[in-house]
């Protein structure tokens, strides 16, 4: 039985309705969500068992965000109570030609202000078989990288699956470090990478590359770079996202082995409900699938891919769609007819 666990920060989510902008909202919608947190809700909704590790105040907000995580069926035990406040983040939905804006307030935030010690990682592995992070949490602040390495050190001490979403951010990175000085020490444990060649070249301080995922000539050679400097690596893949607008995006998927790719097909995802997660969905899809389907790298990105077409129609941060329905979107049925 698999166990995964995911290291990272929930947040507090304000959204504007009906598409307004900043300015024109009387009201916002208050939900809770965060990239890590999102995979483990993903994968608790596919049936495995996942636990969220991350730091909370002490107050009724933080109350809140952990009923949150135990309405998704996640794992809180671990979680730790302290620091000012819940990191919060306000997002303007885009429509049409229009995209989304999100405003981030999260500086002296809980998981902003973690430390390294604070967590008995060798106790909260207890019985995990796979850890996940995300470029978020180093992104945030020193002592939040610190306390990102030291886990996935004592992950690859205990011989656990170590898998990182790239999710660069420009509006974090404020703490003076650039992602090339903290990212490549991290990284170099990680067995499954997400992410933009272009992203993973820049966060390892390699030259900038314009990557065409359709040549699958050249890509073996642009990924085999990841592999050079990142010895544990055994899959790295890549969310392939043309944006003809914010409502309309076409989606699809690269994954590299380190011998062969695999590419699946872009599907069309009109009208588009909700962008935000939709990243979290293919990781955590991508997850599922190479633990469920551990001798067809193509079915796992395909199931990826499907999970996060399915996440652009349901809104809030994370994924709330079934096994079934994947599966019937990738059996070919879009249709979106009624079950009765």
């Amino acid at each position: 039985m698999s166990k995964v666990v995911t290291f990272g920060e929930i947040m507090l989510r304000l959204s504007t309705e009906r598409h307004l902008r900043f300015e024109q909202a009387k009201t916002f919608t208050a939900s809770y969500g965060g990239g890590e947190f999102n995979v483990a809700a993903s994968l608790a909704n596919y049936g495995i068992e996942a636990e969220f590790v991350t730091r909370i105040p002490d107050n009724e907000i933080g109350v809140c965000a952990e009923k949150e995580m135990r309405k998704m069926n996640v794992s809180s035990k671990n979680i730790l109570r302290g620091g000012e406040r819940l990191g919060t983040y306000f997002l303007e939905t885009g429509a049409g030609t229009r995209g989304s804006n999100v405003v981030y307030d999260r500086a002296h935030s809980a998981m902003a202000t973690i430390t390294k010690g604070l967590i008995n990682w060798e106790q909260v592995f207890e019985g995990a078989t796979w850890f996940h992070w995300s470029g978020i949490t180093p992104a945030i602040s020193n002592s939040a990288a610190e306390a990102c390495l030291e886990a996935v050190l004592v992950a690859h001490k205990l011989g656990l699956t170590i898998s990182c979403d790239l999710n660069y951010r420009s509006k974090l990175w404020q703490y003076g470090k650039t992602p090339s000085e903290v990212m490549p020490e991290i990284l170099k444990y990680s067995n499954v990478i997400l992410g933009d060649i272009d992203t993973a070249y820049f966060m390892l301080g390699l030259s900038k590359v314009q990557p065409n995922y359709q040549d699958l000539v050249s890509l073996p050679y642009l990924y085999g770079k990841l592999f050079q400097l990142c010895p544990n690596l055994k899959i790295a893949a890549t969310t392939l996202r043309y944006s003809v607008s914010a409502s309309h995006q076409r989606i699809g998927g690269i994954l590299y082995d380190g011998k062969h790719i695999s590419n699946a097909a872009v599907k069309e995802v009109t009208p588009v409900v909700d962008r935000v997660g939709s990243g979290d969905a293919f990781m955590g899809g991508l997850i599922y699938g190479l633990l469920n389907f551990p001798v067809s790298n193509q079915r796992a990105l395909d199931f990826a891919v499907a999970a996060c077409c399915l996440k652009h129609t349901i809104a809030g941060d994370y994924n709330l769609v079934t096994i079934k329905e994947v599966e019937n979107m990738l059996d070919g049925d879009g249709s979106g007819l009624v079950s009765r």
